[in-house]
C-alpha cells in the first residue's frame, strides 16, 4: 500500500541551498538577516555554500553594529569552499568574482545531485566574473549551460503582502544591449517564452490571463513609431493563441500602460487581476516590478530541472559592511523557492 507524503513531510524533506554570491557585497549580510528573521520558515533544511570565514566576519561586524536577530554561523550548515585563486590578488574584484563563480558551480552540483533541493543565489558582479575569466552575462546563463537547458526564462515574481495576489513578469530577452533586441526577437522566441509563462502561471491558477507588452512606444502606433509589433509580435501572439485556445491573452499592449492594472491589483483585492506579463526586454519588465513590488520581487529561472530563485537586487557594494542592507528580497526568494517546491510536488506527486 503506497502512502503519499503530507505537506509537512514534503517541507521537511526539502533542502534550500544558498550560494553566497559576491562576498564583498551585501550577500552574506542579507542571508544572515533573512535566516534570523521571524518570518523565516523552519520546516526545511538550509545549507549555505561559500566561505565560512567570511560569514563569521560578517556576523561579528553586524553584532558590533547592534544587529541582534542573526544566527551565529557556528549553528549553520555551511559548505565551506576553498577556491584556488591561481595567484589572483587577494580581495581584488577579480578575487571575489572568482570566488562567487565557484560557489555557484558547487551549489549547482549539490542541487543537481538531489531530488528535493532548491537553489537560492546571492547577487554577483558580472564585471568581476569577467575579470576572473568567467565570461557569462549572468548567473542565469551559467545555470542554463550547467543544466543543458536551452529554453530557460528569467521571470520576476512577487506576492503582494496586501492582497496575496502574485505579480509575474517574464523577460523575452535578458542581458543584452538595447540596440540588439530587434535583431534577437523572433516569433519562435516569443512563443517559447509564452509557453514558460503559461506553465508557471498555472501553478497558481488554472484559468489564466496573460499580457504581452509591445516593444516600441505606444506599441508602434500602427507602424508610425516602429514596425516590430506589426511584423513580428502580433503574428507571434496570434499563432500562440491559436495553439492555446483555452488561454486568455492580450497584446501587444503599449508598454507605458501594460503594468497599470498590476499596480492596482497589488494594493486592491477588488481590482482586476492577470496572471503574467511578457516583457520584451530587461528594463521594460524590471522597472515596473521594482516600483510596484519593491523589496518583495524575486528572480526565478524557468526551464531548469530544479527551482532557482534569487533576490531582485545587485551586490550593493556602496552599502556593504554598513549593516543597512534590506533582507526582504532574500527572504522572499527563499520563501518563494519553498512555495514553488510544494506547488511542483502537488502537481507532480510522483
Amino acid at each position: 500500500m503506497s502512502m503519499s507524503l503530507t505537506t509537512d513531510q514534503k517541507h521537511k524533506n526539502l533542502k534550500i541551498i544558498i550560494s553566497i554570491g559576491d562576498e564583498s557585497g551585501v550577500g552574506p549580510e542579507v542571508i544572515l538577516k533573512a535566516i534570523g528573521s521571524s518570518e523565516y520558515p523552519k520546516d526545511f533544511h538550509t545549507q549555505i555554500v561559500g566561505s565560512k570565514e567570511n560569514l563569521v566576519i560578517t556576523y561579528k561586524l553586524l553584532k558590533s553594529q547592534g544587529i541582534l536577530n542573526i544566527p551565529d554561523p557556528k549553528t549553520l550548515d555551511i559548505k565551506d569552499i576553498k577556491v584556488d585563486q591561481n595567484n589572483i590578488v587577494f580581495q581584488s574584484k577579480k578575487y571575489f568574482g572568482n570566488n562567487s563563480f565557484h560557489y555557484l558551480k558547487h551549489a549547482i552540483e549539490i542541487v543537481k545531485s538531489s531530488s528535493n533541493a532548491c537553489l537560492v543565489t546571492g547577487p554577483i558582479c558580472k564585471k568581476s566574473w569577467a575579470l576572473a575569466g568567467h565570461n557569462y552575462s549572468g548567473q542565469t546563463e551559467l545555470l542554463s549551460e550547467a543544466c543543458m537547458s536551452p529554453n530557460t526564462g528569467m521571470l520576476f515574481t512577487a506576492k503582494s503582502p496586501h492582497t496575496a495576489w502574485r505579480l509575474n513578469t517574464l523577460l523575452t530577452t535578458t542581458h543584452v544591449p538595447l540596440v540588439k533586441i530587434p535583431e534577437i526577437l523572433s516569433s519562435q522566441l516569443i512563443c517559447s517564452k509564452l509557453d514558460l509563462l503559461k506553465n508557471f502561471a498555472k501553478k497558481f491558477n488554472q484559468n489564466i490571463n496573460l499580457k504581452v507588452a509591445g516593444l516600441n512606444p505606444h506599441a508602434g502606433e500602427e507602424g508610425i513609431l516602429g514596425t516590430e509589433e506589426i511584423d513580428l509580435i502580433n503574428n507571434a501572439v496570434s499563432y500562440w493563441k491559436f495553439k492555446n485556445p483555452d488561454i486568455n491573452i492580450e497584446g501587444p499592449i503599449s508598454p507605458d500602460s501594460c503594468w497599470l492594472s498590476s499596480s492596482k491589483a497589488w494594493s486592491d483585492k477588488n481590482s482586476s487581476q492577470h496572471d503574467g506579463i511578457l516583457a520584451m526586454y530587461h528594463d521594460q519588465g524590471l522597472i515596473p516590478m521594482k516600483i510596484i513590488a519593491s523589496n518583495y520581487s524575486v528572480n526565478t529561472t524557468l526551464g531548469l530541472p530544479f527551482i532557482r530563485t534569487s533576490p531582485d537586487h545587485g551586490t550593493g557594494f556602496d552599502i556593504a559592511g554598513k549593516g543597512i542592507a534590506q533582507h526582504q528580497s532574500m527572504l522572499e526568494a527563499i520563501k518563494t523557492a519553498r512555495e514553488l517546491y510544494l506547488k511542483s510536488r502537488l502537481l507532480n506527486p510522483h
